[in-house]
């Protein structure tokens, strides 16, 4: 699958639009439109069911340490400003950024790819636009501008054979930008903050100034407090949110990859320090059972331990659960979710005050004058069992996952191109999204075979019937087999067709997306039919 394929169908069929597209778009932004606000929606629902709602606190899961609680929250987009001093955001929350002289652009040091390129006597690092499709295909074009050759003199560029990070490059002198003419015109990396500023208030002044969210974990640690006394949850238990996130990506790419506004499903899982590490364990692997239960395919994730290096300075150990995106180079994965062992530093840091590690320790970090750099809430966020009769600060383990991302693996996963039968019974392509049914946009459409014999009637009833239960389509124009493609090209998993039998014996047609199977069902027993094989 070609990624601009998917794109295209996005629009086509409605899932995604650039936002403010008529004004020529905001990069970065991007808006669901009728269909994608249904997927997604059904993403963020499934992760709420299996997560929170359907968990039996009185029976052990499967591979689970014991037997745990879940409960929610949904907390505020913009929270006090001391907030983000204590969690660490407003000082390390950066990324770093280069600088074009010549262009004037500006791009994410981390994200530039690029390989040494020899020709005319030069050796120069060519490197590829990120926003383009594909890596190489930007690298050759842009070395074939660079060193003014024709089509038919390709073959005088020679390429090493690996794909680098402008990182490995500790001399820019000797290096393309995206889009320079010449050599050396990248500055040296920079910080970028990520967080968007704003003011609380009319009249607010710097001293109002407070941030949109940059992530929704904060305001489950300090809600911490509110839900133990406000509940009867016991350790160990979880906390749940969705929500609005918002970062100022230097370069937001990829679709809807890499976005400035963005929802998150996070649960913050707290637990007894010495069962932490098996905590830990099982909501990696839960999780990532998760995804694969839902259609994607394993072969195309994996699950990877951070190295030492890669680690916060809090973390204990994480993991991301990482999908092999068909817009990155093959061998290559992108973040899915992440899964962290952050140990007791957040209930500590709003606590205590902002922490920084020091010899394997977590320790308040100071100012100048010896006192806190960012003084903490003041507040007691341990938890005291009154079962053991011990008082201790929980561990928390986070599996933190992006709706939007999640959203976009399964829109690639799903999106399938075949030949079926068309409405004469030629072979002929066929574009289609094979959801899971529980994702699907539309559950089941209705059809009349023909405009006449008191067929739209029947339909249109039991069209009515049908959507109580679940999202349903009505579809009267052109042949049937028309609007079989057109339903197959949106995902919807089943179609339901009335005929002139249907008028005789009051049983309907019913199509399965996927195998083209079809079978009868009587009207009264359609809805039970559907509901069973979504799920």
């Amino acid at each position: 699958m070609e990624m601009k394929d998917l794109v295209a169908l996005c629009k086509k069929r409605g899932f995604l639009f650039q936002s403010s597209e008529i004004y020529g778009g905001l990069n970065g932004f991007w808006d669901y439109g009728p269909l994608g606000v249904e997927l997604k929606r059904n993403v963020k629902n499934a992760w709420w069911q299996d997560m929170v709602a359907t968990h039996n606190e009185q029976v052990l899961d499967v591979d689970a340490p014991s037997k745990y609680e879940m409960t929610g929250l949904d907390c505020s987009i913009i929270m006090h400003p001391q907030v983000w001093k204590c969690s660490g955001h407003y000082d390390l929350f950066h990324d770093f950024m280069v600088d074009c002289t010549e262009s004037k652009r500006r791009y994410r040091y981390d994200q530039l790819r690029g390989r040494w390129c020899a020709c005319k006597g030069q050796r120069v690092f060519v490197l590829g636009d990120p926003a383009a499709d594909n890596w190489d295909d930007s690298i050759h074009a842009r070395a074939m501008k660079f060193f003014n050759l024709r089509g038919k003199d390709a073959d005088e560029l020679k390429f090493d054979a690996e794909l680098l990070s402008l990182e490995t490059v500790s001399d820019f002198s000797q290096v393309l930008a995206p889009e320079a003419k010449r050599l050396g015109t990248l500055m040296p990396p920079r910080e970028f903050n990520l967080m968007f500023k704003t003011i609380v208030g009319a009249l607010g002044g710097e001293d109002d100034a407070s941030f949109l969210r940059p992530e929704t974990a904060q305001g489950i640690f300090v809600n911490f407090r509110n839900v133990l006394d406000s509940t009867r949850v016991r350790i160990p238990f979880g906390i749940a949110q969705q929500g609005k996130s918002f970062r100022n990506e230097i370069t937001p790419r990829n679709f809807t990859f890499r976005s400035r506004e963005f929802e998150q499903m996070e649960i913050e899982f707290f637990c007894e320090p010495s069962t932490s590490r098996l905590w830990y364990e099982y909501w990696r692997n839960r999780r990532f059972r998760w995804y694969t239960e839902l259609g994607l395919a394993s072969e195309k994730l994996r699950l990877r331990e951070h190295e030492q290096a890669e680690l916060a300075h809090y973390s204990v150990g994480t993991a991301d659960i990482e999908y092999a995106f068909p817009f990155l180079p093959a061998g290559e994965y992108g973040e899915l979710e992440g899964i962290a062992h952050r140990g007791d530093f957040d209930l500590r840091s709003h606590s205590e005050g902002k922490l920084v590690n020091r010899d394997g320790h977590l320790e308040v970090e100071l100012n100048e004058h010896g006192k806190p750099k960012y003084r903490g809430s003041g507040k007691d966020l341990s938890y005291f069992d009154d079962q053991t009769r011990q008082r201790f600060v929980p561990h928390v383990i986070e599996p933190s996952s992006g709706a939007d991302r999640a959203t976009l693996a399964f829109l690639c996963e799903a999106y399938h191109e075949d030949e079926a039968p068309d409405e004469n019974g030629k072979m002929t392509k066929r574009v289609l999204l094979r959801f899971h049914p529980r994702l699907a946009p539309v559950k089941a459409a209705v059809f009349p075979l023909v405009k006449k014999d008191g067929m739209p009637e029947l339909a249109s009833e039991i069209y009515g019937e049908m959507k109580k239960h679940f999202v349903t389509f009505y579809d009267e124009k052109g042949a049937v087999g028309r609007r079989y493609r057109r339903q197959d090209e949106i995902g919807t998993p089943y179609c339901v067709t009335v005929d002139s039998q249907t008028l005789v014996d009051g049983t309907v047609t019913v199509r399965d997306r996927d195998t083209l199977q079809q079978w009868r069902v009587r009207r009264e027993d359609l809805v039970a039919e559907i509901q069973k094989r979504i799920q």
